[in-house]
């Protein structure tokens, strides 16, 4: 394992600006419910079910940039370089290597506690931080001519070329929520929510070999790119439309 006194001064800046762009979620309070409904309309999304939450957890505002993942991981696997554009080209078992990767690094360099680590979000985390408290198809309403504004998609991306946070945030001020690139979350997914959990965690089948895509990218159409649309994949799969986005949360 990599020791804080062991990182150069470039990783440890990177690693220091990476833990400062979480954003707190904090269910239950102000605008924030601690409940939401989960799902939408296809069969893939139904049944609507209400999900609770009594944590709280950080988001960061954007996805994993290409220089974070290289000062973690020493490569960067992304075809569409550039410094701060999201990594993307990467497994859901790569994205999880870095999480652990980058949770090991920032605690010997003490830039998160010990009881802290930085991994993926489960489905339902990861709706409720983009709904950010609303109930329409997409966090800024139902109007699918705004999405430009929030996000690239098809009717404004040529390819994966700007950096990250462009684009106008959610109401929780996270950048990319809708479109940029699909984000790897832990569950693996089922052809519905028949037996989805309502506390937050991962909705997980035994043998499972695929995982569960969220928000959308700028490959696709806006139907898509809504708060509630869910993309099963192999768990293996890697294309320049799928990255990451990390959370923060005590053990």
């Amino acid at each position: 394992m990599t020791h804080g006194s062991e990182l150069t001064d470039s990783q440890q800046k990177l690693l220091k600006i990476f833990r400062s762009e979480f954003v707190l979620i904090t269910p239950g309070k102000g605008k924030f419910p601690k409940s939401f409904e989960m799902g939408g309309a296809t069969p893939a999304e139904s049944p609507r079910h209400r999900v609770d939450f009594d944590y709280s957890f950080f988001v960061a505002k954007y996805e994993v940039p290409q220089n974070l993942w290289e000062a973690v991981m020493g490569n960067n696997p992304s075809r569409w370089k550039g410094p701060r554009n999201s990594v993307e080209e990467l497994t859901f078992a790569e994205a999880q290597k870095f999480c652990k990767t980058a949770t090991d690094m920032m605690r010997a360099a003490g830039i998160i506690h010990k009881n802290q680590q930085i991994r993926l979000p489960s489905e339902s985390e990861w709706e409720y931080f983009a709904r950010a408290g609303t109930t329409t198809a997409y966090s800024f309403g139902d109007d699918e001519k705004l999405l430009g504004d929030f996000g690239w998609f098809t009717g404004n991306a040529a390819g994966n070329d700007p950096p990250v946070g462009v684009k106008k945030p959610n109401a929780w001020g996270l950048y990319d929520i809708h479109g940029y690139l699909w984000e790897w979350c832990t569950d693996t997914g089922s052809d519905s929510y028949e037996s989805a959990p309502n506390d937050g965690s991962a909705q997980i089948k035994q043998n499972a070999k695929t995982r569960v895509l969220r928000g959308g990218s700028w490959k696709d159409k806006a139907d898509k790119l809504t708060s509630s649309y869910r993309y099963i994949v192999p768990a293996d799969l890697t294309d320049d439309a799928v990255g990451l986005r990390c959370i923060l949360t005590t053990k």
